[in-house]
């Protein structure tokens, strides 16, 4: 029997978890470039693909105490008030 490719209307699930939980990444990374930020351990957690129930996360990493403050700082002044 002969199957087609997948499409973007009926692609492989895990497939759709994995470039969304990239793409997301790459969207934080941006977002925080953009407040001069930067987190140097950010990027795909990727035990998190691992077992039957796996969910994909995104790897916050660490950062000194520096990035955190402007990270608090950026994220107090996009609060809506």
């Amino acid at each position: 029997m002969h199957s087609e490719p997948p499409t973007k209307t009926h692609r492989e699930p895990h497939r759709d978890l994995h470039d969304d939980v990239h793409d997301s990444a790459a969207e934080l990374r941006t977002a925080l470039q953009d407040h001069g930020i930067t987190l140097p351990s950010l990027g795909v957690d990727l035990p998190g693909f691992a077992g039957a129930y796996g969910v994909p996360l995104v790897a916050l990493g660490n950062c000194n105490a520096a990035t955190a403050r402007r990270l608090a700082d950026a994220l107090r002044k996009a609060a809506p008030r």
